[in-house]
């Protein structure tokens, strides 16, 4: 699974740390997830797509070959 959340995040000017205290988890998994190592669960991801105001889908995609 790709994700966008880098570009949602530096868009807002949040950093990764302030992410991480966003969403209650550490800074080292936002790096995972924004390097595509580690996808978020389900409630995860409803909370990065509400942090950016829009929705999962936008954030997180399928690579279509």
């Amino acid at each position: 699974m790709e994700n966008r959340m880098k570009q949602f995040r530096q868009e807002k000017g949040i950093s990764q740390e302030k992410m991480a205290e966003m969403l209650g988890v550490s800074r080292q998994t936002i790096i995972s997830i924004e390097r595509g190592r580690y996808n978020p669960s389900l409630p995860l991801a409803i909370q990065i797509a509400r942090c950016f105001e829009t929705i999962v889908e936008k954030v997180f995609f399928i690579e279509e070959e």
